[in-house]
């Protein structure tokens, strides 16, 4: 594997001289049978501040997010901290491996969500760590978008002790367990059954979005589309474990967004700014 163009976490730093460099690795993953495409968004300069993380589920959409673009514009406005991100490529089993970890929907989808999970967290991270010579990161944020969002709600919720900050744009929140018309109901949502039967409260602050034309389905015909429905009930599952808004919970729905990187795009420096502004 090539060596990550990481820079080390203190160096002395001029922040209006950050520019971003962006590097792709491979890593052979013994858990997903594949070789896993990451593209690195490095800040290079020197740095005399704590390096902070984002992993983004869905990286293949870097480009098409305006990612590195808004990053130089942010850290060129000095408005954001250094922050290292690891834009993950899906890959062919996407509908496999991105769900939630031992709870496939009523097609069998997300069957490996478990694998990728372990894959996240046994390989990823560590190779991170390893090549940028850190133990520990100040602050990682897992983010994704889509069905890529639920996976990244699902490992950070699991994985409290390595994530701080969670963002999913448009989440796959209606990921359920029984099909439509054959006896479901807003019970049977996989994701919010799973925060409401979990004990505890991770120590985790949510960032969520969603777009008035993200899709046109409404399965109770109240009039809000489903994306938008299925959002505002993960953040009333959220309160209920205790988490408040704005302090733990920030959502944010733009009028005539779309299910689309073009409308992620749009949201993302808001999303940057909320997870790593200065």
């Amino acid at each position: 594997m090539p060596p990550l163009r990481f820079v080390k976490m203190y160096l002395s730093w001029n922040v209006n001289e950050m520019t971003v460099a962006e590097t792709e690795i491979a890593i052979e993953s013994q858990y997903l049978k594949r070789k896993v495409t990451v593209t690195l968004l490095m800040p290079e300069g020197e740095v005399t501040e704590p390096l902070h993380l984002l992993l983004l589920n869905d990286g293949q959409e870097a480009e098409n997010l305006r990612l590195g673009e808004t990053l130089d514009v942010l850290y060129e406005a000095g408005l954001l901290k250094p922050v290292a991100v690891a834009a993950i490529h899906a890959g062919a089993d996407r509908l496999h491996e991105y769900g939630v970890a031992g709870h496939p929907d009523f097609k069998q989808r997300g069957s490996k969500a478990a694998a990728y999970t372990q894959f996240i967290v046994k390989e990823l991270l560590p190779t991170i760590k390893k090549e940028a010579g850190i133990e520990d990161f100040s602050t990682t944020a897992y983010a994704g978008l889509s069905l890529g969002g639920l996976s990244a709600m699902d490992i950070a919720w699991n994985n409290p002790q390595l994530f701080n900050k969670l963002g999913v744009f448009s989440g796959s929140f209606w990921w359920r367990s029984m099909e439509l018309g054959k006896g479901y109901t807003d019970a049977d949502r996989i994701m919010h059954k799973v925060i409401r039967e979990t004990a505890g409260k991770p120590n985790l602050q949510f960032w969520l979005q969603t777009g008035t034309k993200d899709e046109t389905a409404d399965r109770n015909q109240n009039g809000i589309i489903d994306s938008i429905d299925d959002t505002v009930d993960i953040i009333k599952e959220l309160e209920a474990k205790g988490y408040s808004r704005p302090a733990d919970i920030q959502y944010l729905e733009m009028v005539g967004g779309t299910h689309s990187p073009a409308t992620w795009a749009q949201a993302m420096p808001k999303f940057l700014l909320w997870a790593f502004g200065r």
